[in-house]
């Protein structure tokens, strides 16, 4: 017996939810997660804030940059949520007008759960990819790790670095800002 064709999820399903979970659209699949947990939250707070603090005021040493939490990123049919992005000035020198971005960052960083880590790495990192999206963080609370990757141009990544513990690291593309990672998993 044939099954119906499963419908592909639209915009709509996301006005639909809840304001205590994140929903995405991933290839055509609606997937929803609760609100992250405090320690996700505290990691990827402080880890923004680090490089807010730095980069996101349009004269740092990178050329200026823009740094959001959780921005709905609209790229192709995808509807992604990073933990954190940023955006080079000359790319996005105005923050539209719309509740989302079209313009997809040059730098995502997802905050790895245990419910969504699998779906971070190998999903949304392909859609990061398709959408030429230059450097990646993975955060690992929980294992007190980063793993950097940067796009090649076949757009295929490449691990550039993975940092654990606490140590002081300075990652591409901020190479210039040297930070302890003590500081992302207090």
């Amino acid at each position: 017996m044939n099954e119906p064709a499963a419908r592909r999820a639209t915009y709509d399903d996301l006005l639909e939810l809840s304001d205590d979970v994140v929903g995405e659209i991933l290839n055509g699949t609606l997937h929803t997660q609760p609100r992250p947990a405090p320690r996700h939250a505290s990691a990827a707070s402080r880890l923004g804030a680090t490089v807010t603090a730095e980069f996101d005021d349009g004269f740092d040493r990178c050329g200026g940059w823009r740094i959001l939490d959780e921005p709905e990123l609209h790229l192709g049919e995808d509807v992604v949520v990073p933990d954190i992005s940023g955006w080079r000035h000359p790319r996005l020198a105005e923050l539209p007008d719309t509740a989302w971005i079209e313009i997809a960052p040059d730098w995502a960083c997802e905050v790895l759960s245990p419910s969504t880590a699998g779906r971070d790495r190998v999903v949304k990192q392909a859609i990061y990819a398709r959408e030429g999206v230059a450097h990646l963080w993975f955060v690992d609370p929980n294992a007190r790790t980063i793993e950097v990757f940067s796009l090649a141009e076949d757009r295929h990544w490449s691990l550039v670095r993975a940092v654990e513990g606490e140590t002081s690291v300075a990652l591409p593309p901020f190479d210039s800002l040297e930070f302890p990672l003590a500081r992302l998993w207090s």
